[in-house]
């Protein structure tokens, strides 16, 4: 099953300071068939004017997931962690048994980013935060990002507490990668910069693509293109 999501078609929310796109239900927008995919729950595609941002608020288990796009975004938490995480890196936040965080944007340009929320699958794990800068080149194929599948221990991936992973690739035009779903597992994907084709369907900038009992995925790059995938259970808790 290919479920390509035109980006006109996700949720929106505007205001002064932020203009989002709402791939799951989220906050206001609510839609029975977009609830989540397997023990993936959002993925929101933000824009957060300068000198704004998120103010202080809790969150407890769940693994949140910043990918940077344009700008940066500042973190600061209960725990004392605070620090930048800039286009081109990732930042993982385990909210386990309760966590207070601030996202803000201290640049004087927007910063794009996507906020991806899975379900843990350890419960209760004390709360933290780590951020990394991944160099991406093209031609050397889906880089994972973020993990806590047992086949990424011992790679440079940030550790999850759930059984998913973050993976992310830069294509050069006309050229090709390919990625294996294993039975029981699910996937979706973003295109932040170019266009793809997906196991020859054409699929846009900012489109969502859910994947499920697709065991082969190839991707194209029709231009130039960046690619975010998150493999996931397929099977909510």
């Amino acid at each position: 099953m290919i479920d390509i999501r035109p980006f006109a078609s996700l949720g929106t929310f505007r205001n002064d300071w932020l203009n989002a796109r709402y791939h799951f239900s989220f906050s206001h927008y609510r839609d029975p068939k977009r609830m989540g995919f397997g023990a993936l729950l959002v993925w929101n595609d933000d824009e957060i004017a300068p000198g704004t941002g998120f103010g202080a608020h809790p969150h407890e288990n769940m693994e949140i997931i910043t990918f940077v796009r344009q700008g940066a975004i500042t973190h600061k938490d209960s725990l004392g962690n605070e620090g930048a995480t800039r286009a081109g890196d990732v930042q993982v936040m385990h909210a386990g048994t309760g966590i207070t965080h601030a996202e803000v944007n201290r640049e004087k340009e927007p910063t794009r980013l996507f906020q991806i929320w899975i379900q843990p699958d350890e419960m209760n794990v004390a709360p933290g935060w780590q951020a990394r800068e991944f160099p991406r080149a093209d031609g050397t194929g889906l880089q994972v990002l973020a993990s806590g599948r047992p086949q990424d221990k011992g790679t440079q991936a940030l550790p999850l507490y759930a059984n998913a992973a973050v993976l992310a690739v830069k294509m050069k035009q006309g050229e090709t990668t390919t990625y294996s779903l294993n039975a029981g597992r699910a996937a979706y994907m973003v295109a932040p910069v170019g266009d793809i084709k997906i196991n020859g369907l054409e699929v846009h900038q900012r489109d969502g693509v859910a994947l499920h009992e697709e065991p082969e995925i190839t991707i194209e790059a029709v231009t130039d293109a960046e690619i975010v995938l998150v493999d996931v259970s397929a099977k909510s808790r």
